[in-house]
């Protein structure tokens, strides 16, 4: 992806939201506008880094002709289709932000949450948002259920109880967050550990679940669950293995 020397000239931004995008054409449009509506009454810099995973509806005729209309939009489109993992780190690679805020592109995640995020990122490294009570608001029976035990057993295996809603990718963290981290398909799911492991501090906030405004989802009870459960292993066996050791003294 070749980005103009236009948009090249433009300040550092404060924030970058990076946005996934596969299949979803009619949603586009509407997230940019309540991206907008939610971020410029802050007063801060801002880009919205959007990478399509080689969509097979018209995404990416959205995403140049917003591109082309607003100098704030970024966008990039793979040359096959990589996962969501692999377009969220291309965006996170491509952001300029002090802050990245990962952001889905359907809608269920709502912009209005932002200013949570930026309040505690004042006390963390890395924020992550949880559904857990807002849940019913937008999401079916089956998708809750299957949630609910997708995070039980990620709490049971990894150890960890700090991250309520493993599977919201709602998040917001300094850049140096994800200076030092590999990633791997199905990374995403994971990105929390991968950052404390590193060393930084995690916070959640509640955030709102909204209905998907339009378009299917592409993520079941076998991705929530079934096919995340070797990645959950690897970073179980990961969070054992870490390197951990502090400088007490230089000389030179």
């Amino acid at each position: 992806m070749r980005f103009g020397a236009t948009i090249n000239m433009q300040p550092q931004p404060e924030i970058s939201l990076v946005v996934p995008c596969y299949n979803e054409e009619g949603n586009l449009r509407p997230l940019v506008k309540a991206i907008h509506d939610a971020v410029d009454p802050l007063g801060i810099g801002y880009e919205i880094v959007i990478t399509d995973d080689c969509s097979a509806d018209g995404s990416w005729v959205v995403l140049k002709e917003l591109a082309a209309a607003d100098l704030r939009v970024r966008v990039q489109r793979f040359q096959f289709n990589c996962g969501e993992s692999a377009a969220s780190w291309a965006g996170m690679q491509s952001a300029r932000g002090r802050y990245i805020v990962t952001i889905d592109a359907d809608l269920q995640n709502d912009p209005r949450d932002l200013p949570k995020f930026l309040e505690a990122l004042k006390r963390a490294d890395c924020v992550c948002g949880t559904r857990v009570e807002s849940r019913g608001q937008g999401d079916s029976f089956l998708r809750i259920a299957s949630s609910d035990i997708a995070n039980w057993v990620r709490r049971k295996l990894s150890g960890d109880n700090k991250i309520t809603d493993a599977g919201c990718t709602y998040r917001a963290f300094k850049r140096e967050c994800i200076a030092n981290i590999r990633f791997w398909r199905g990374a995403h799911r994971f990105l929390p550990q991968l950052i404390e492991m590193e060393g930084f501090s995690i916070a959640e906030v509640p955030v709102t679940n909204n209905p998907r405004f339009t378009g299917q989802s592409h993520y079941g009870v076998w991705n929530r669950l079934f096919k995340s459960f070797a990645d959950l292993l690897a970073v179980r066996w990961m969070k054992k293995r870490v390197i951990r050791y502090q400088i007490t003294d230089r000389v030179n």
